[in-house]
């Protein structure tokens, strides 16, 4: 997204929280919390810091909403998901996946490592909520019904896998996008065949 940092615009109030949020999302994946100030993403966003403040309160309070946009998997991605049979929405659940953490890699990568500020009870909180949020999605992706804890928990260690193997791929270098691609598409389907049915 190409953002005017020249003279500024003026936005609707959506279009303008949007606009502060897409240059935090970019300025905390590069730079990390404690290395961004609100001046510095009101200057990228060319607005006052006031407004930022406006639509976010703290930097924290933004800082938490750049993870959830980061790390929380949209309702409307399910839509995206081609009707198949089971191998081909769990191919195409992995290739979603791949394509969004690797447009946004550097954004994803300081989100999922907390950018600094691991340990922080509600960045804990927002990534954990996240987590949840992502298993659900997975349930409902593979036609699985909710409510079911123990299905959840495994769901959620589903979601800790694609997030390990993405982290090798984009930040070590160790596996390559298909052979993540392979290991969460044929991790998926086994989960469905053999263990969720368990729980």
């Amino acid at each position: 997204m190409s953002l005017d940092t020249g003279q500024r615009r003026r936005l609707e109030p959506d279009a303008r929280r949007e606009q502060i949020l897409s240059v935090a999302v970019r300025l905390f994946g590069e730079r990390g919390y404690a290395d961004v100030s609100t001046g510095d993403i009101a200057a990228g966003a060319g607005v006052a810091r006031g407004l930022v403040n406006h639509y976010f309160g703290t930097k924290k309070e933004l800082y938490l909403d750049v993870i959830r946009v980061m790390l929380t998997v949209p309702e409307a991605a399910l839509t995206l998901l081609p009707a198949g049979d089971l191998p081909t929405r769990a191919d195409a659940i992995a290739t979603w996946f791949l394509d969004v953490v690797s447009r946004h890699s550097t954004s994803w990568l300081g989100a999922i490592t907390a950018g600094g500020m691991a340990g922080d009870a509600d960045v804990d909180r927002a990534i954990a909520e996240a987590i949840d949020i992502a298993a659900d999605r997975v349930l409902t992706a593979v036609g699985l019904p909710g409510g079911n804890r123990a299905r959840h928990a495994m769901a959620r260690a589903y979601v800790g896998l694609a997030t390990s193997t993405a982290r090798e791929w984009l930040q070590r270098g160790e596996l390559t996008r298909a052979q993540v691609h392979k290991l969460l598409t044929a991790t998926l389907l086994t989960m469905v065949d053999q263990v969720f049915a368990d729980a």
